[in-house]
């Protein structure tokens, strides 16, 4: 639908990320375990490992941390997208809670209502944006990416009737795909 974005073989007006959404770093207490807690007056405490493989949204955590050390982290809501920016980074998630995260996270806030969240999810987690973000991504053994170079990141803002558009396209092609998934497993499984 936009062809291939590297080229911009389509003439879309290309823009950053950072002049379109508001890109934050998370930030952790230290010691860390000085602040973790079961106590009733914990919060949400959002780590890589509560992304689940293959999922869109973080929707639990398995931590919460005491709120003197939310003071010192980052506060981030339901709607707001997580990308984890170190070692393996460059992984978009849509939050459904909210919570503190650590610095392993840059938070890309919308809060202008520039994007479809599914097609800001398809853009952020495109092959586009993985070789952009490998390319730019700072470090010699460990590679990271940080709010700058998130930032740097052009994308197409289309009107927001052709996001829509594209984002229930996905939808219905990942729906496809699990059909035609399921249907091969059961003929695979149930052959004479």
């Amino acid at each position: 639908m936009f062809g291939d974005l590297r080229e911009n073989s389509k003439g879309y007006d290309l823009k950053p990320l950072s002049g379109l959404l508001l890109i934050e770093r998370g930030g952790s207490p230290r010691p860390i375990a000085d602040f973790v807690t079961d106590a009733a007056d914990g919060v949400n405490w959002i780590k890589i490992g509560d992304a689940n493989e293959g999922s869109i949204y973080i929707t639990h955590t398995k931590e919460k941390i005491k709120p003197e050390g939310a003071k010192k982290s980052r506060y981030v809501k339901p709607g707001d997208f997580l990308l984890s920016n170190s070692m393996s980074f460059g992984h978009p998630y849509i939050l459904t809670i909210d919570g503190y995260i650590h610095d392993g996270w840059l938070v890309l806030r919308d809060e202008k209502g520039v994007f479809d969240k599914k097609f800001l999810y398809a853009l952020l987690s495109s092959s586009y944006a993985a070789s952009s973000f490998e390319a730019m991504a700072a470090g010699s053994v460990v590679k990271n990416l940080n709010k700058d170079l998130v930032g740097r990141l052009t994308v197409p803002v289309p009107v927001m009737e052709e996001q829509k558009r594209y984002a229930d396209f996905l939808e219905q092609s990942d729906k496809s795909k699990c059909v035609v998934q399921t249907i091969l497993t059961f003929a695979m499984y149930n052959t004479y």
